[in-house]
C-alpha cells in the first residue's frame, strides 16, 4: 500500500525518529496518537500530527492494527527510510524515474516532477477540487524535498538532480 500524505520535510533526519519515538508501541486510536505528537514533538495541529502519523506509516515505522497505531520497534535507518520512501509513499517511484531520466546536465523542475505523475493522480482527486494541479504540483515539491534529506537527491539551481545513491536504489 501506499500513502499519499507527505510532511514538510524537517531540518534534520533526526526528527523523523523523534517522531516515531513519541507514537505509543501499546497501540492507541488515532486521537490518542495524534495528541501524543503534538504534545511531545510540538506539533501544531492535529492535521499535521495525523499527516506525519501517516507518513510514518508509509516508511515503516508505525503501523496500524484493528486497536490502532503502534510504534514499529524498528529504528529507522537511512537506507531504511529510502527504502520506506520510495516503496511506500504515492508518486516517488514516478519522481524517482523522472530524476533518473533527467540526468545531471538537466535539473528536473517541479513542474516536471508533477507532470512525471499527472497521469497516475486518482480521477477522484481531480474531481475533488478544482486546484488539484496546485495541490499535487505542492506534493510533487514536497517529494522532491524528501529525495534531497535522504540524499536521493541534490538542489541545482531551481532544479534536482538524481545523487549516486539514487541510481544506486533498485528500481
Amino acid at each position: 500500500m501506499k500513502f499519499k500524505l507527505v510532511p514538510e520535510p524537517p531540518a534534520d533526519r533526526a526528527v523523523v525518529a523523534d517522531l516515531q519515538a513519541a507514537v505509543p508501541l501499546v497501540p492507541g486510536s488515532e486521537d490518542d496518537c495524534c495528541a501524543r505528537l503534538m504534545d511531545r514533538r510540538g506539533l501544531r495541529s492535529r492535521d499535521v500530527a495525523r499527516t506525519w502519523l501517516t507518513f510514518l506509516r508509509a516508511l515503516g515505522l508505525t503501523e496500524e492494527t484493528p486497536s490502532g497505531f503502534k510504534r514499529v520497534r524498528t529504528s529507522p535507518t537511512l537506507d531504511g527510510l529510502r527504502r520506506g520512501f520510495l516503496d511506500g509513499v504515492y508518486g516517488a517511484a514516478e519522481v524517482a524515474a523522472a530524476l533518473r531520466d533527467a540526468g545531471e546536465g538537466d535539473p528536473l523542475s517541479v513542474r516536471e516532477a508533477f507532470d512525471a505523475l499527472r497521469d497516475d493522480v486518482p480521477n477522484w482527486e481531480r474531481n475533488r477540487t478544482d486546484d488539484w494541479e496546485d495541490v499535487w504540483t505542492e506534493r510533487a515539491a514536497r517529494t522532491l524535498d524528501w529525495f534531497v534529506l535522504l540524499d536521493l537527491a541534490e538542489r541545482r539551481g531551481d532544479g534536482y538532480v538524481a545523487t549516486d545513491a539514487l541510481e544506486a536504489h533498485p528500481e
